[in-house]
């Protein structure tokens, strides 16, 4: 996933998390923009618009010494004292970390855990620390709706069930920046520029946010990146007693995972990164890819619509191209004369109508309501289904509240890699190479990329390739038309990782586990209880 933006870094969220999207959970699930991978190399030059760049180019990440300083000891030691909290059978706790690992005497950051544990009577198998992606999305509130009673219940059975919300994530000291009022202006920014004056509004938009953000957030902004998230992670392994740390991380959560893999490859234990991004590309790259991959969701969507007697953008006969031409001078209308949407406050415009399009393409099961929404916007003049869309994809509730997904989501990925485009003019060079990806969201994408630009806070993370080796086994999962992390992600992370095993799921929708496979639930369930990864090379559909 990112802010208002429909990236990688975005918003790398589980689409898992269905009953955001059908009940509002897009959320968790990501757009692109700033990258959904940590660090971040020069920024690329329009002329290079279709080079990739590959692991071979990038550093390593390297692990952190076995031992631990002494000045961490306090914080590996410490003692969690646990409360009920949430539905029936989950305790909450707050275990503090340095805010800063390079000098830990400088102040705390304390972070939100819960807990549910194992429901069997068989030998425990420790904790499973589960992450549903972002950056930005609760664990928590994953797990209380759904990990602690979604997962098999052979998992549940085995396994302490935990989460904790990252760093400046909902309960764990939050970013914060707009207010609700402000956030409503920022996701109706106009991200296709159509002269000088509304590129300049589009510029005024990102540095309006990300002042808000040095406001209101400045003692956090240096201390939200993906490398401290794991570092906690191994702090809240040792607190819970566990010598290896067990995780199922989707979407950002696989990031996550593989950053912990490489830091203290010698304590991974089972793994499991589901809808992967590839750590060593640069937030240019990582965006103009995920744009792609939305192009394909959105053409896969396209195929399915023209075979069904609802379909807005055309009946039988009707192909993806057609369809998004379709599309498009839908949003071109839109751009003009936004649709009344059932709210005092906002109308549909272009802006929101694109964003609660491209919420749909996380998962194929919310295709049907897509292709009603679409209807009533485009024939009866009524925007409320896509506003509603686009609501969930941001986290903002009927009150018209937001949570803090956005803002955590930008901080963390401005922190991660340095910016895609040093200003307008050059993004404005590369916007062909964005409408050559996606004909249908390019552009939008393109400008969304621009959020990282005006930052207050210097990126500290780069691209890195990660090896993690002396790790055990992990499982990387790829999606082959994932729109929000591309299945090449998963193919080179597994390729990174020097025991990483692909496993590949034919078919649509962000991250594959727990989404209707049995194939794919099989083969992770077989390697969460017994350790035995999938066969090389297995592919399910």
């Amino acid at each position: 996933m990112h802010t208002r933006s429909f990236s990688s870094r975005s918003r790398c969220t589980a689409s898992r998390t269905r009953a955001r999207l059908t009940a509002g959970a897009l959320a968790t699930a990501a757009l692109l923009v700033s990258a959904c991978s940590p660090g971040g190399s020069s920024v690329a030059s329009s002329s290079a618009a279709t080079t990739r760049t590959g692991a071979a180019d990038v550093p390593v990440l390297a692990p952190l010494p076995r031992t631990a300083p002494a000045a961490l000891t306090p914080y590996y030691t410490q003692r969690l004292t646990w409360r009920d909290c949430g539905a029936p059978g989950f305790r909450c706790a707050t275990m503090k970390a340095p805010l800063d690992y390079e000098k830990p005497g400088a102040g705390d950051v304390r972070l939100a855990v819960a807990r549910k544990t194992a429901t069997g009577s068989a030998k425990r198998l420790g904790s499973l620390l589960v992450n549903p992606g972002g950056p930005g999305g609760s664990a928590i509130d994953y797990l209380q709706q759904y990990a602690g009673l979604g997962y098999p219940a052979e998992v549940r059975a085995r396994y302490d069930m935990v989460a904790m919300d990252p760093r400046g994530v909902a309960r764990s000291e939050p970013v914060a920046c707009l207010d609700d009022r402000q956030m409503d202006t920022y996701t109706q920014t106009d991200l296709t520029p159509d002269d000088q004056a509304e590129r300049d509004a589009v510029v005024a938009s990102d540095k309006k946010f990300a002042q808000a953000c040095g406001a209101r957030s400045a003692r956090l902004l240096r201390h939200v990146s993906t490398v401290e998230a794991a570092r906690d992670m191994d702090l809240l392994r040792a607190v819970l007693g566990d010598a290896k740390l067990n995780y199922v991380g989707a979407s950002y959560g696989t990031l996550l995972g593989a950053t912990y893999a490489g830091l203290f490859p010698g304590r991974v234990g089972r793994m499991v990164l589901d809808g992967a991004l590839d750590p060593s590309l640069d937030s240019r790259t990582v965006n103009l890819e995920q744009t792609a991959g939305f192009e394909t969701a959105f053409q896969a969507f396209a195929e399915d619509c023209a075979r069904r007697t609802d379909c807005p953008l055309g009946g039988r006969g009707t192909t993806p191209t057609q369809a998004g031409d379709r599309l498009k001078a839908f949003f071109r209308e839109l751009d003009a004369r936004p649709l009344p949407a059932g709210d005092a406050h906002r109308e549909l415009g272009e802006a929101l109508a694109t964003t609660g399009v491209i919420a749909a393409m996380y998962d194929q099961g919310a295709w049907g309501r897509l292709r009603a929404a679409l209807t009533s916007a485009m024939k009866d003049h009524d925007g409320e289904g896509l506003l509603a869309l686009s609501d969930s994809y941001y986290e903002r509730d009927t009150s018209g509240h937001y949570t803090n997904l956005m803002m955590a989501n930008t901080a963390v990925n401005c922190l991660d890699l340095p910016p895609a485009f040093t200003g307008p003019e050059q993004l404005a060079k590369d916007v062909p190479a964005f409408e050559k990806a996606s004909p249908v969201f390019g552009e939008g994408l393109a400008w969304a990329s621009l959020n990282c630009t005006y930052w207050p806070v210097r990126a500290t993370g780069e691209p890195r390739r990660i090896p993690a080796r002396g790790a055990a086994p992990i499982v990387v999962v790829g999606t082959t038309r994932d729109p929000a992390t591309p299945y090449r992600w998963a193919q080179s992370l597994s390729r990174q990782l020097s025991s990483g095993r692909l496993l590949t799921y034919a078919g649509d929708g962000h991250t594959a586990f727990g989404r209707g496979s049995t194939c794919i639930d099989s083969a992770i369930d077989t390697y969460l209880l017994h350790g035995t990864p999938p066969a090389r090379g297995k592919r399910c559909s």
